[in-house]
């Protein structure tokens, strides 16, 4: 018996004992089951700023908590050793998530400000960051979101009441590069409006020499942005070779500055990252 999966726009529908294409999804017995819940493959007390987050508690430090599986297939991946396993090869322990929350708590006294869900994508457990991010506001401490935004309304609606920030990653502004990664940009696009309107939100490109890394293209990408909000702040970052473009020369630098400069003429807040 096959089960459709919703939680993203692949809607997969995997066969009993098989994992949707995130490697963190399966069909168990007709039913979809998020199996990398509470298992935890890194986690990190880190600066803000690597989320990256620059204009939200700046100087500040959150726990960084990661899992395995990611519903894209990007070939510059830096986590992939991480986000491409699934649940049969990756290296886990299990944090429930009240211990979770109590391991936040716990390093106030180091400057923490809360969780961040980072490093794979985490929506693809999606039910793991919804329990833990609800008690970690009954401590009274922050939730930040590290994701791809390629997730369902449903999913992202379950997830805001809990979620205080979010560093969304916009991978192009044209529906022929998502494509090539294993996504949609409508989706994406539809995700980041909504979470603007409820919590701080702040993007992230990544500058791929040959893929997205013309004039017009950011020039699309900084105009679309700001019909959303043109206070949205707006990472570029560098590239560098990783993965499967490990054979990859590195953005040039001077041109992640020319492109963030094109930005600027449309948003108030452009950084340059990696550079």
């Amino acid at each position: 018996m096959k089960e459709t999966c919703t939680v993203c726009m692949h809607r997969c529908r995997p066969k009993p004992g098989q994992f949707g294409r995130c490697g963190a999804r399966k069909n168990v017995n007709g039913m979809i089951v998020c199996e990398n819940y509470g298992r935890i493959t890194a986690l990190a007390l880190d600066p803000i700023e690597k989320k990256p987050l620059s204009m939200f508690y700046p100087g500040s430090v959150i726990l960084s908590v990661g899992s395995f599986g990611c519903n894209l297939n990007c070939p510059f991946c830096q986590n992939y050793d991480i986000s491409m396993e699934n649940a049969d090869e990756a290296e886990t322990v299990f944090l429930a998530p009240e211990k979770l929350a109590l391991k936040a708590s716990e390093l106030r006294a180091r400057g923490n400000i809360g969780v961040a869900y980072t490093y794979n994508e985490p929506l693809t457990g999606y039910e793991y960051v919804r329990d833990a991010a609800k008690i970690v506001k009954q401590y009274g401490m922050k939730n930040v979101l590290v994701t791809n935004g390629a997730f369902s309304e449903a999913v992202e609606e379950s997830l805001l009441p809990y979620i205080d920030a979010m560093n969304v990653d916009l991978k192009g502004i044209r529906e022929e590069y998502y494509r090539k990664l294993g996504g949609d940009l409508g989706t994406v696009q539809n995700f980041i409006k909504k979470a603007a309107d409820r919590c701080h939100v702040e993007l992230a490109a990544l500058i791929v020499p040959g893929e997205n890394d013309t004039r017009e293209e950011m020039k699309e990408m900084a105009a679309w942005v700001a019909s959303v909000n043109p206070e949205i702040p707006l990472h570029v970052n560098r590239f560098f070779p990783r993965w499967k473009m490990a054979d990859k020369k590195a953005t040039e630098a001077e041109q992640v500055y020319r492109l963030a400069e094109t930005a600027r003429a449309y948003l108030k807040y452009v950084f340059v990252g990696n550079c």
